[in-house]
């Protein structure tokens, strides 16, 4: 008996640049003996509806599109209670949880790395009770990844973020929040704040690859100050590209749960997606809960000091 492959694709991710290789990937599967089942998504909570209907007569699942689109992949198979390996091929327009794995950004060669790569298992985090892959986050420039126009970011990619969030600059407001972990607690005005699993965020901010480790049931906690003058600012930027955090502007600390007391006005994104913004918040780490399959030339990332 073939082994079965559910492909869920999302046809509008990025700039539509794997539509075209959809018969060759296909032909690909086909080759290593998988018979393949193919759905595409075309409205938001398709890949959660599918995965969690689809998946179980599957033997592996493998996904193409976007970082919104792993997501509701992970969630859908969540939520049926299904372990099954993913297979990523990456083609949204920023692709952070592809590029913290190492994934190639090449079609083909990330489908190739799926057949002969073998799975690994990562955390994921839980946001009131959502699941996300990599990130929750709340502030500057996160509104952006969920209110440029596809269109725009099929056209220009991910310079359509960064020049959206440019638009957000004059408009940046302080957002005030408490937060307890690891028996602290901060308070302050934030310009932006995230709880992250990975090495990318955005596309913009790199975290040291040495720190973050993706499956030790732990998250990143990053808090940025809201500046008071452009000396802070500068500070800011400087410690940021330097990846050496300025501890009177950034707290920064791992853990594997925080409570949150925030105003309900604020919005927050989950992988790129926007959540609902509410006053009260609990995330926490869902401990080796994805099965994604890796490229087998992928380098192991040095353990957290």
């Amino acid at each position: 008996m073939p082994k079965r492959l559910l492909l869920i694709m999302n046809p509008c991710a990025g700039m539509k640049r794997a539509n075209k290789y959809l018969a060759d990937i296909l032909s690909l599967f086909t080759g290593f003996g998988y018979e393949n089942i193919v759905y595409m998504t075309s409205t938001k909570g398709d890949g959660t509806r599918l995965a969690r209907e689809k998946s179980k007569e599957a033997d592996l699942v493998v996904c193409i599109g976007g970082d919104g689109t792993l997501n509701e992949v992970i969630m859908g198979l969540m939520e049926a209670g299904v372990q099954k390996p993913i297979g990523y091929i990456p083609a949204g327009s920023t692709n952070d949880l592809a590029t913290s794995l190492k994934l190639s950004k090449n079609i083909m060669q990330a489908a190739k790395d799926i057949m002969v790569g073998k799975p690994s298992r990562y955390d994921v985090g839980c946001f009131n009770g959502r699941t996300f892959c990599y990130i929750a986050s709340f502030g500057a420039f996160t509104r952006v990844s969920y209110t440029t126009p596809q269109n725009t970011k099929n056209y220009l990619g991910h310079l359509a973020y960064v020049l959206e969030g440019m638009k957000d600059i004059p408009s940046i407001k302080p957002v005030r929040l408490r937060v307890e972990v690891n028996g602290v607690t901060y308070e302050d005005d934030y310009i932006f704040g995230a709880f992250s699993n990975a090495t990318s965020i955005g596309g913009i901010l790199t975290m040291d690859p040495s720190i973050v480790k993706m499956d030790d049931g732990l998250l990143e906690m990053v808090l940025i100050r809201f500046p008071q003058n452009p000396v802070e600012w500068s500070r800011i930027l400087f410690s940021l590209n330097q990846q050496q955090y300025d501890p009177e502007l950034i707290s920064f600390c791992l853990t594997g749960e925080a409570k949150i007391y925030a105003n309900k006005s604020v919005p927050w994104t989950l992988d790129g997606e926007y959540s609902e913004g509410t006053d009260y918040i609990e995330i926490h780490t869902v401990p080796n809960a994805m099965e994604l399959i890796t490229s087998p030339r992928r380098k192991v990332p040095a353990e957290k000091q």
